[in-house]
């Protein structure tokens, strides 16, 4: 029989540092890194039969709880700055781990009335898979704690996901915990939407993680806004090219934004400008729960929708120069059937305006580069380079979700190479009966194998760690 436990019941001795395995891997202990873990993810992908070529160890524990906190191989989990410091103490338990990190305690209430912890099925599928490590940040009752400090030390690890939750992203009062208020989840994420290095680990934004992270690149365009045009001068910028190259762009960025309105399918207006809480992120027309089909996302029409044309061409730009992941899994596997749940939506006019100003800001600053990398604004050439939108759901041929998933893009100014990170509404861990495990029977590899969300959910780790 499955048991499960909620989180306030885990026995917090069995969380302590002292008990964390020092040994990468729990199906083959010392026998993971990064060659391997990512050869065991190409394989998983290869098709959805072959057999699993790791141990049938069980990952449960003796008693059939699978929680986090209880017993190996989920008894990392970072309760205090301590065990953060631990960390940084044993690097190594790190780099061969994906890190998790848990806005809320769970991701929604299913049909069962089970509060749904997804982030046990992001480390049971890891494990099962790849024999990846899995560390938790549960940052709704440990609190940020330091988010310079937790962005440099997580982005050092295979991946950063950042998990669903239950509250509004437009709404601060629905961010109830004290450990964690929504100002703080904003200073973590935009952290890490500017922290993708060539060393850095990708970062893959699941529901309100891709919520987040949508109000998190307007946060950042407006910063970038009001420092550009609070400064005056830059040295060695000596005929103000670069500042007023930039000053200029940043003006054409201000102005979009305080005009661009956001506007649903079902009449609402819900946005004047990128001032409105509900900009980035708003009430969906409707709750989507259970199984979706992934569509390829297509470009509105300027004229009927009222979208300024040029942040619709610069997104087909985007489109056509980068490789999303997604939306190639779209175009050449069959049907993906996806599990949604949630009641917001991230506005497509928000992502639009923000490739737009991302792609405007990069392009500004390339000719005068080694002038902004060693001045104030040197911070600017961590944005991304762009941001696309991979793909929709529809009920009944009727799209409900625009903007289903993206794919955030960063270009080295140097090599010219690209590095991506993701983001996806719906949740690619979850099966179709929208359970977290430990809760339901765990499945076995061939079960994972044959699943369109799993699968997808692999395919973007496994091209996060090829960056």
């Amino acid at each position: 029989m499955v048991k499960s436990i909620k989180p306030n019941q885990v026995d917090q001795n069995q969380t302590q540092t002292t008990k964390w395995r020092l040994t990468p891997g729990y199906l083959h202990p010392g026998c993971t890194d990064f060659e391997s873990a990512h050869i065991l993810l190409g394989r998983f992908l290869t098709d959805r039969t072959s057999a699993n070529p790791l141990s049938e160890k069980e990952l449960f524990a003796s008693d059939g709880i699978f929680e986090w906190g209880h017993e190996k191989p989920l008894e990392k989990v970072i309760n205090s700055r301590a065990d953060l410091e631990f960390l940084l103490l044993h690097p190594n338990l790190l780099r061969k781990s994906i890190t998790i990190i848990e806005p809320w305690s769970h991701v929604g209430i299913n049909t069962l009335n089970e509060e749904v912890r997804a982030s046990k099925n992001v480390a049971y599928i890891a494990q099962k898979v790849a024999d990846m490590d899995s560390i938790l940040f549960p940052v709704w009752s440990t609190g940020i704690i330091d988010p310079e400090l937790v962005a440099g030390v997580i982005s050092s690890s295979y991946a950063v996901v950042v998990e669903g939750g239950d509250p509004s992203v437009y709404d601060a009062s629905t961010w109830t915990s004290p450990a964690c208020p929504r100002e703080d989840m904003f200073a973590l994420v935009e952290k890490l939407l500017i922290s993708r290095s060539p060393t850095s680990a990708p970062a893959i934004f699941i529901c309100v993680g891709h919520q987040l992270a949508a109000q998190c690149h307007i946060r950042l365009i407006q910063r970038a806004v009001k420092e550009v045009l609070g400064t005056t001068s830059l040295e060695r910028d000596s005929q103000s090219k670069a500042l007023n190259s930039l000053q200029e762009v940043v003006e054409r960025i201000a102005t979009m934004g305080q005009t661009l309105q956001v506007k649903k399918r079902d009449g609402r207006k819900v946005a004047d400008s990128w001032n409105d809480e509900h900009f980035a992120v708003t009430r969906n027309e409707s709750k989507e729960v259970g199984e979706r089909v992934l569509l390829p996302y297509q470009s509105p029409d300027a004229k009927a929708v009222g979208i300024p044309w040029e942040l619709i061409h610069a997104h087909d730009v985007t489109s056509d120069a980068h490789e999303g992941v997604i939306d190639t899994t779209i175009q050449y596997e069959r049907e993906i059937s996806i599990s949604m749940f949630h009641s917001d939506e991230v506005n497509e006019e928000a992502i639009l305006f923000a490739n737009w100003a991302y792609r405007s800001i990069h392009d500004a600053i390339v000719p005068y580069r080694h002038i902004i990398a060693s001045s104030p604004l040197s911070w600017l050439i961590q944005l991304p380079d762009s941001v696309e939108i991979l793909c929709s759901t529809a009920i009944e041929q009727e799209i409900v979700t625009e903007c289903s998933a993206t794919c955030i893009n960063y270009k080295d100014f140097e090599t010219k190479k690209i590095r991506r990170s993701f983001t996806c509404q719906f949740h690619p861990e979850l099966l179709s009966d929208l359970r977290a495990i430990g809760y339901r029977e765990a499945p076995d590899y061939s079960m994972l194998k044959a699943d369109d969300g799993v699968r997808l959910f692999i395919r973007l780790l496994y091209a996060g760690m090829n960056e």
